[in-house]
């Protein structure tokens, strides 16, 4: 297990991750740093606990956001796949329609074929 250090709010904290995970880990606590510092620009000096929390906060709701989103896509996905599913369905049973009806065509075609033939020969 890697143990890396992240600086959150000015301050260092030691944190253990899995190997090869420690970049990702770097990347998120910079991305929660910047949202300290965002929120420390629009409300100044409001208290290091305060600055933690609202950042919490607003991660926490970009993330009911995205699973809203993602909740969302998949619903979109499913009835995109009924709807493939349907598709095909009724193309298969039209191919059935046509072969049958081709089958239908070709067996009045051999019966005319052979009435001909017979009609030839009588004559």
């Amino acid at each position: 297990m890697a143990q890396i250090n992240v600086t959150i709010n000015g301050r260092s904290f030691r944190m253990a991750c899995d190997d090869g995970e420690e970049e990702r880990l770097l990347g998120l606590a910079e991305r929660f740093d910047g949202w300290i510092n965002e929120l420390r620009g629009a409300f100044g000096e409001i208290g290091d606990q305060r600055l933690t929390v609202m950042a919490g906060i607003m991660a926490t709701d970009q993330l009911v956001e995205l699973e809203k989103k993602v909740a969302a896509l998949e619903a979109e996905l499913a009835t995109a796949k009924d709807a493939g599913s349907a598709a095909r369905d009724a193309l298969n049973r039209r191919e059935s329609e046509t072969a049958s009806a081709i089958a239908t065509a070709a067996e009045k075609i051999e019966v005319l074929a052979e009435s001909l033939t017979k009609s030839l020969k009588a004559d």
